[in-house]
């Protein structure tokens, strides 16, 4: 399924900034996001994180997110509830619809995204910065087996794909092989120039 808008949308009319955090499993895209929202200080009125929508039940392993079963997810995006859809992994993901606002209002939007998923978001939005957030094939594998989702050879096959994927279009890079720590600051510099971005763009 390719990633697509919600109806009617207009074609990148929009001022504030998405930043999309992409990045294999394991490379810990959501304990990044989770550093940078809980270390933006007086900046956090301006920046909003998705929570996104997922037919897949929530736990401990993984982000939290809204579930939905798939048929719900098909009757929401057909009625427009999302910003933008698309599907990785024989999952459905969606982002609310309310995104759009927070964006028209110029603030800073930050969400966890397939890289399927960023030529629909380019064509939506104006202005799109894309952090791929990786780390070594020795890291990946280690956090890969300790959530204990996927066999040996399954991780060994997904490692294998990633290797493969596309880079292009990718503004920023962050590699998480040290502490979380060093790779959040990143993430929150980024997030500190994506501010900058929106300001300008209203003036």
């Amino acid at each position: 399924m390719i990633a697509t808008p919600s109806p009617g949308s207009g074609l990148r009319p929009r001022q504030g900034v998405f930043v999309a955090v992409v990045g294999p499993s394991g490379a810990g895209k959501d304990t990044l996001i989770d550093y940078a929202r809980d270390n933006l200080g007086a900046r956090a009125e301006r920046v909003h994180f998705v929570r996104r929508v997922v037919t897949r039940p929530a736990d401990e392993a993984s982000e939290d997110h809204d579930t939905m079963t798939p048929e719900a997810f098909a009757r929401a995006a057909a009625e427009g509830a999302f910003a933008l859809s698309w599907q990785a992994h024989g999952l459905s993901y969606g982002l609310p619809a309310n995104v759009d606002r927070r964006i028209e209002d110029g603030h800073v939007v930050i969400a966890n995204l397939s890289r399927t998923a960023l030529a629909a978001l380019r064509e939506r939005y104006r202005n799109v910065v894309v952090v791929l957030i990786t780390a070594s094939p020795a890291t990946l594998a280690e956090r890969l087996a300790a959530r204990g989702r996927e066999s040996g050879d399954e991780i060994l096959k997904r490692l294998s794909r990633e290797a493969e994927c596309d880079t292009t279009g990718i503004t920023e890079t962050i590699v998480n092989d040290g502490t979380m720590e060093a790779a959040g600051e990143a993430l929150l510099g980024v997030v500190g120039a994506a501010l900058e971005r929106a300001t300008h763009s209203q003036q």
